[in-house]
């Protein structure tokens, strides 16, 4: 029996930093309104370069093993050397890899982090195997778990998104989910169906508009919205302005120490949840408790390059934040559940 079973994608990060990648604002051809620009035709000098693995599936499982709980991946790599290299480091980090699939079709996922000397920065991303992911792979009868954990992908399992999360209340299995863009484009009824399944809901704040068709700006009308849909935990992530919790009683909030180090923040969403949800085992649903290791395991992580680098441990010590809770029904909050 496992005490948790990540689902997800496992992926190998390259980042490359040079001051000589130029920033270019351009709201006409970019979308955020400046890009990245090169001179077409030359070799350009790389100051940094760094390989990790990622992957939400793997980064969140990373998080759980460390953490002392007895963790297994569900996911496919594909039959290449990263794919050899992620499964060597899933297995030194104590995270069984018995559910893992290989596959030749396509080469394992990457990603390449171009950053220049800023914080921002652009990712190239090939989504290979984990793409693969379907019903056939998953060996059902063996996933014994107390809890699931849905990382966000961006096809396959789109397909069998319901069937996991079905599986898991038909097994008396708890169930968080991250979802995609790409899941959140699901009909909407489909949507609800699965949520209303769901015990932990995560979103940041782009997802949650994008799921409730409401401007993030209007936090409140979000988290109401997400309420009707999901009878559990929902909770929402505003990057540099911390979180919002609602378990449909009360909405507790926190924010993250202004002055902590960011480095990168890649696999920061992940490491907010997976820490999240392990004080929220450690301590039977305490959610004070699961926010503030889901902050303080996110910072640790943004101090660093790389999405499973400066991952706190069950002997880590640190100083927790506080957060606000306030009840459901003062001042139309959210809706009680």
């Amino acid at each position: 029996m496992f005490d948790i079973i990540t689902f997800g994608s496992a992926t190998q990060d390259i980042f490359l930093k040079s001051k000589a990648f130029k920033i270019l604002k351009d709201e006409k051809d970019f979308i955020t309104g400046q890009g990245i620009c090169l001179p077409f035709g030359s070799k350009i000098d790389i100051e940094n370069i760094v390989f990790s693995s990622g992957g939400g599936g793997t980064n969140t499982a990373a998080t759980f093993a460390k953490q002392g709980f007895k963790t297994a991946f569900v996911g496919v790599v594909g039959d290449d050397i990263m794919g050899k290299e992620i499964l060597k480091e899933m297995k030194e980090l104590k995270i069984d890899t018995r559910f893992v699939s290989v596959k030749k079709e396509k080469h394992t996922n990457q990603s390449i982090i171009v950053s220049s000397a800023g914080q921002d920065r652009t990712i190239l991303v090939y989504r290979g195997a984990s793409d693969l992911l379907c019903d056939k792979d998953v060996v059902w009868k063996k996933l014994k778990a107390r809890w699931f954990y849905l990382a966000p992908l961006n096809n396959s399992l789109c397909d069998i998104f319901d069937k996991v999360v079905n599986f898991a209340k038909e097994n008396n299995i708890k169930v968080a989910v991250n979802p995609s863009k790409h899941q959140l484009s699901l009909p909407i009824e489909q949507l609800k169906r699965i949520f209303q399944k769901v015990d932990i809901l995560f979103l940041n704040q782009e997802e949650a508009s994008f799921l409730t068709k409401i401007s993030f700006h209007e936090e409140l009308e979000i988290f109401k919205k997400i309420d009707e849909m999901c009878p559990g935990i929902a909770a929402m992530t505003k990057g540099g302005e911390g979180v919002v919790v609602s378990d449909g009683k009360y909405l507790y909030s926190a924010k993250p120490d202004p002055n902590r180090k960011i480095i990168d923040t890649t696999g920061a969403g992940d490491s907010f949840a997976s820490g999240f949800i392990s004080d929220y085992i450690r301590y039977n649903g305490d959610i004070e408790k699961a926010i503030q290791l889901g902050l303080e395991n996110s910072a640790a992580n943004l101090a660093e390059i790389g999405a499973k680098t400066g991952l706190l441990d069950k002997n880590s010590r640190f100083e927790r934040i506080e957060v606000t809770k306030e009840k459901c029904g003062e001042n139309n909050l959210c809706i009680t559940k």
